[in-house]
């Protein structure tokens, strides 16, 4: 809490990832403690100073979104790029209902959302993150097999009059962005705060120009909804505000979010698609997915190739080994299927589970989890990670071999020093496993929702105790963070992983705390704990409900 420029100077230079910025527009609102009808000097001068200290404290690759009403938006763009020397990637327009009447003037219904990066040529930008690309034509329109699964990125489109627009209003695909505002009656409003943003519009922003556990900052958090929406998408965040009321305000709204909370509003509130002349159906889609086409030639050569590429191995394995998905994927290029390696891993899995594959013989030997106990507990966050920012499920990471080899990068980084395939089978593991660890949650661990954790140790005086053997661990950061509930053959050599591995000592764990347990037990402790403390780090399949249990 306090006044953003004084904050700023207690940051170091190029800590942060991300920075989105919504500052009063000095238009006259009425906030609590901050007069917004400045003098045109006085107002541009302090906002020259707060963008000065955003470009300091960003990372190289770091990026910063602007959000500003018409009145100053084209001056602080150019204070910006030519005082500050920001370049400017995209100018983007929030388009929102219910807007401010005007009585000699036109409706405000729109904001300008500015983004900006250090260096042009190293930034950020997740394009291929599913949450952030669009349904194209020839997904939902023209139903065309041909097209990328998917989807694509939006558009740099100019639409003038949303009732002349053929989706009858403004689409995800273009850089007019339509989301409603976030009105009184709305059940997101917080109440505190006039100015609340929607958190989809917020989460399209961090989940395309940060990443899982990154920092974001904003600052000026006002409703708070910038830090929410971060928390839930597994990132780090930092806030300013000016204002005790919103300060403290904004602390109970982050208490009652956890990471991989949906975020609230719908992600598309335009989302539909016309019919052509020729009257081509639209694609279908069912759990918010496109389905892909599936005809009888195509599954006949994902059948066959699947014969002469895989050994008679099962349809995970070949997923998990990269050698094997590319002899698959190649076999399916050479019988000219439509599509690509995405959709026919997806349909691959289809026709596994109609029962119309060949029988395999499973020839690849079953991992123990004590066997894969070095490395396990990094597949389940890298699962989380991607999960959570990407959207996607296990299958969904596997079938991408972009997303697959990200999966891999994030996994290597807790736990260096493994193979791919070991990585993705420990995962396909945990998530047939979670549903018994969520059983052994309920029935054996619930009076653990009562109790209190052990008090955390620091990491250094726990690896110089004796070994405690096996057990669950609940790692903490600044004493009262919960970054991540593990397992553990041997927790001793857990912890000496950990002290040597970067990306641990990045995320500052500071203590552990230890409860001993039968060893074909942990798995449900776990995941009573990870109900309990909701943890960074955690997948949310281990994640129990209570509310269920009589």
């Amino acid at each position: 809490q306090g006044d953003c420029l004084k904050k700023f100077k207690k940051l170091g230079d190029g800590c942060i990832d991300l920075v989105f910025a919504d500052p009063p527009f000095n238009i006259g609102y009425n906030y609590d403690v901050y007069e917004d009808r400045r003098a045109r000097g006085e107002y541009l001068d302090w906002c020259r100073d707060w963008i000065i200290e955003i470009r300091r404290v960003l990372k190289p690759d770091g990026s910063f979104w602007l959000a500003i009403g018409d009145e100053f938006a084209a001056e602080l763009k150019l204070i910006a790029q030519d005082d500050v020397r920001f370049a400017c990637r995209s100018w983007i327009i929030w388009y929102y209902t219910f807007g401010v009447n005007c009585v000699r003037g036109f409706s405000r219904s729109h904001t300008h959302l500015f983004h900006f990066v250090s260096d042009p040529e190293n930034f950020t930008f997740n394009g291929e993150n599913p949450a952030i690309r669009v349904p194209s034509a020839r997904q939902l329109v023209y139903a065309d097999s041909r097209a990328n699964p998917k989807g694509r990125l939006p558009d740099n489109t100019w639409i003038y009059r949303p009732q002349d627009a053929p989706q009858g209003g403004f689409a995800p695909m273009h850089d007019t962005w339509y989301f409603s505002r976030v009105a009184g009656t709305f059940k997101e409003r917080e109440g505190f705060h006039g100015c609340q943003m929607p958190e989809q519009l917020l989460g399209r922003i961090l989940r395309v120009s940060s990443n899982p556990r990154e920092i974001v900052l904003d600052p000026f958090s006002g409703s708070g909804t910038t830090l929410v929406v971060a928390k839930k998408l597994g990132r780090q965040w930092l806030g300013f505000e000016l204002s005790r009321d919103y300060a403290k305000r904004i602390v109970q709204r982050l208490e009652k979010t956890s990471v991989g909370d949906a975020l609230d509003g719908p992600a598309d509130p335009m989302r539909s698609a016309p019919k052509t002349k020729q009257g081509k159906t639209r694609g279908r889609v069912r759990n918010g997915r496109l389905v892909l086409p599936l005809d009888d030639d195509t599954q006949r050569g994902i059948v066959a190739a699947y014969r002469e590429q895989c050994g008679g191995e099962s349809t995970d394995f070949v997923l998990c080994n990269p050698e094997v998905a590319a002899a698959f994927v190649q076999a399916c290029k050479k019988k000219g299927l439509t599509g690509n390696a995405y959709a026919w891993n997806r349909l691959l899995l289809r026709i596994r589970k109609s029962g119309k594959l060949p029988r395999t013989k499973n020839r690849t030997k079953r991992l123990t989890f004590a066997e894969m106990d070095p490395y396990s507990f990094a597949s389940e966050i890298a699962m989380q990670a991607l999960a959570v920012d990407y959207g996607l499920t296990l299958d969904e990471m596997l079938c991408a071999a972009d997303f697959a080899a990200e999966f891999d990068r994030v996994a290597a980084e807790f736990a260096p020093g493994f193979t791919s395939f070991k990585y993705r089978w420990a995962a396909l593991a945990i998530r047939k496993r979670a549903k018994k660890s969520k059983s052994l949650a309920k029935s054996k661990f619930a009076d653990w929702l009562d109790k209190d954790l052990p008090k955390p140790v620091a990491l250094a005086r726990f690896a110089n105790r004796p070994s405690p053997g096996s057990g669950v661990y609940v790692l903490t950061k600044d004493g009262n963070q919960q970054l991540y509930v593990g397992e553990a053959v041997d927790i001793s050599k857990r912890v000496a992983q950990i002290q040597q591995t970067a990306a641990w000592q990045q995320l500052k764990v500071t203590g552990i705390s230890h409860i001993p347990s039968e060893q074909r037990l942990q798995h449900g402790l776990q995941s009573a704990l990870i109900h309990k403390t909701r943890p960074l780090l955690n997948s949310e399949l281990l994640c129990p409900d209570f509310d269920t249990v009589a």
